[in-house]
């Protein structure tokens, strides 16, 4: 799909609602922009919250603390 939008004079452009549609962009979506040599490719970044759950967590990894996870991720890259 190819669909035109125009610049306004400060930078800004309306995303087409043929495009919003497409990717299920709404109200207070955050859309991320990369560039790609000459291109910008533009995505709905996820909520995630909406991700809850998605990943499963061993018993044993329950309830460590994020300050935890941190040391031992950090600790396993300098490991390398």
């Amino acid at each position: 799909m190819d669909v035109a939008a125009r610049v306004t004079s400060k930078g800004q452009i309306t995303i087409p609602k043929a495009v919003r549609d497409a990717l299920g962009i709404v109200e207070g979506d955050q859309i991320v922009f990369r560039v790609e040599q000459h291109r910008a490719v533009l995505a709905r970044t996820p909520n995630l919250l909406d991700l809850a759950g998605a990943v499963s967590v061993p018993a044993a990894r329950r309830g460590v603390t994020w300050d935890e996870v941190r040391r031992t991720t950090r600790r396993a890259r300098a490991s390398r």
